[in-house]
């Protein structure tokens, strides 16, 4: 039996890296997905190897943050891998209605809230940028509610690519790197609707300010540790080359338990301290499922060690971890099925005003496509989850930071977790 751990941003144990290659011999398994003579000796594989040689095994988390996010062969740092000619496609590409609806979300939150003078919109891994466009659209069309409110954008991203596309897609013109050392921002701007716009390659570098947190897709991509249970107790999953075959990477246990850090207090903490909100919209579950780790590349399933870099390496979400890591900082909603969600947010109602002002039959059978993919259970409609974080207060009739022109509002329904209301 294996399971995943989600992993954090700080470095590997000691233990870890203090193993002697030699003691790893014998306790072995392949990916047993593909041949040996299949492998492609990529760059990065060269370059794990090497690695591996001079330190030892290394962890699945150390693998998958080397693959994706290696800052000169890394799969996301300089390729664009969504949409059909990529190696996955998001919901966000496949209809506007997603975003528009995440957009009446955060609208909701805020106003729920109290209506607070500022708010940061902090999108973790925001792709094309195309789920901020759709967001950034809802909030120019509701500007009436939200014009006395100081709206900025911030954007974590590591991959170079995907910023200059975010940029093109978000911003009037051409955005230049910031060369302010003292900057944590590597870009700024103003998007087309005039508000301030920022990028980040680490969510620690965000302003710790009253903010709501959009990860969409983010957390399936974040490195995890695998454990196999044995007759010695669990035991970590590492990656070796194997003595066997050249130019091959294979599964090893580690001989003793080794520990793993996790993501999500930093957003527990951010929240607890300033306000705000995160959502967070994965493929996942909520601690019923156990080895989901797993490679795409060109919309198929990839085995996870050949020809590494070429490939988008996943791990289904456990809520129920990103739970449990919160450690009672923060208030947690659902999972709930992408499905719920979003008829709680009514998408229904927004599908037929689309389709009552479209003449074009394309543009008709398009919308009628892109909603059955999101909302059919055979698609995304079950195998997506929304998950929220919120101060304990928003559950109590709290707010946070209330200044003289606002009320304490009283207890209202979470919007998505359960029908949409408009106060």
């Amino acid at each position: 039996m294996s399971v995943l751990a989600r992993a954090g941003a700080g470095p590997l144990s000691a233990a870890a890296r203090a193993v002697v290659p030699w003691l790893w011999r014998g306790k072995y398994f392949s990916s047993g997905k593909e041949p040996a003579e299949n492998s492609l000796v990529t760059p990065m594989l060269r370059h794990l190897m090497y690695k591996i040689k001079s330190t030892g095994p290394i962890t699945v988390a150390e693998y998958m943050r080397e693959v994706l996010t290696n800052p000169a062969k890394g799969y996301y740092v300089y390729r664009d891998m969504l949409g059909e000619k990529g190696d996955f496609i998001t919901s966000p590409e496949i209809s506007q209605i997603f975003g528009e609806l995440l957009g009446i979300w955060f609208i909701s939150e805020w106003m729920a809230t109290g209506k607070s003078a500022a708010f940061q919109l902090v999108e973790l891994g925001p792709g094309r940028g195309t789920l901020a466009g759709d967001i950034l659209r809802v909030f120019s069309q509701l500007g009436s509610v939200l014009k006395n409110c100081d709206i900025s954008i911030h954007l974590v991203e590591v991959s170079q690519k995907l910023s200059e596309i975010q940029a093109l897609t978000l911003a009037e013109e051409k955005i230049p790197l910031e060369r302010n050392a003292g900057s944590p921002a590597y870009m700024k701007g103003v998007t087309k609707s005039g508000i301030p716009i920022s990028w980040y390659r680490d969510l620690q570098d965000v302003p710790k300010e009253y903010s709501f947190y959009l990860a969409h897709e983010f957390f399936d991509v974040l490195p995890v540790h695998k454990f196999q249970k044995t007759s010695q107790g669990w035991r970590e999953v590492f990656i070796d080359i194997d003595p066997q075959v050249s130019d091959k990477l294979r599964f090893v246990l580690a001989p003793r338990a080794t520990p793993a850090e996790a993501f999500i207090q930093e957003l527990s903490q951010r929240i607890a301290l300033t306000g705000g909100a995160a959502l967070i919209a994965d493929y996942g579950h909520d601690g019923t499922k156990t080895d989901t780790f797993r490679g795409f590349c060109g919309h198929k399933l990839h085995d996870v060690l050949i020809a590494p870099g070429t490939a988008d390496l996943t791990a289904d979400v456990d809520f129920s971890y990103l739970r449990r890591m919160a450690q009672g900082k923060v208030a947690s909603l659902g999972p709930v099925k992408q499905q719920t969600f979003l008829k709680n947010m009514g998408i229904d109602v927004r599908l037929k005003v689309l389709l009552d002002k479209s003449d074009d039959p394309s543009m008709r059978q398009q919308l009628l496509q892109g909603y059955d993919m999101l909302m059919n259970p055979k698609q995304m409609g079950e195998r997506f989850n929304f998950f929220a974080l919120l101060p304990h207060q928003r559950l109590h009739g709290g707010s946070h930071q209330m200044n003289a022109r606002q009320s304490k509002p009283s207890p209202s329904p979470v919007a998505g977790f359960g029908e949409l209301v408009w106060r």
